[in-house]
């Protein structure tokens, strides 16, 4: 496959900036910020701790009450999570979801909270078994790593836009 070569003089056109100033300057004066900050890195230590409570009783049969208790803790985190964060979109945003800067990511959302809570509906009425449960669980996992991965992604922008900001006020 050939590469096109870019004309010495041409430059890609530039990105479109995560936050207007005004965003910006929202999401740095809101506390939901923190708590954000706060409760993505428990979340994400719930979710590793419990990823392997969940792969060490699909590999052993052992630890299924642990288990089971790490997932409905790692969901809780996730309703919490997504509760603030509906909140925190709408001060820095002006709408609860699907603002554009994050519209994949709150789409992928419903996925990972969907599958998170079918976990919970099929643990309370008995409809799987144990290891299909845990098999459920790890589904859920995979698109909350896609997800957690989405929002680092974002947060790396942000982080990109705070640099592209600095060095044009410098």
């Amino acid at each position: 496959m050939r590469r096109r070569k870019m004309h010495p003089d041409a430059h890609p056109a530039p990105r479109k900036r995560l936050y207007t100033e005004e965003q910006r300057a929202r999401r740095d004066a809101t506390r939901w910020t923190l708590v954000q900050g706060l409760l993505a890195p428990a979340q994400f230590l719930a979710f590793a701790v419990s990823l392997v409570l969940v792969l060490r009783f699909l590999a052993t049969g052992d630890g299924y009450a642990a288990a089971t208790i790490s997932v409905l803790v790692k969901t809780g985190f996730l309703y919490v999570i997504m509760v603030t964060g509906a909140i925190w979109e709408k001060v820095v945003f002006g709408q609860y979801l699907f603002a554009p800067a994050f519209f994949w990511e709150d789409v992928f959302s419903f996925a990972v909270i969907g599958l998170h809570t079918l976990y919970i509906i099929a643990l309370f009425t008995g409809a799987l078994t144990e290891p299909q449960l845990m098999a459920l669980a790890l589904l859920a996992y995979a698109t909350y790593a896609v997800n957690a991965a989405q929002f680092i992604w974002k947060l790396r922008l942000a982080r990109l836009d705070g640099a592209l900001t600095q060095g044009a006020t410098a």
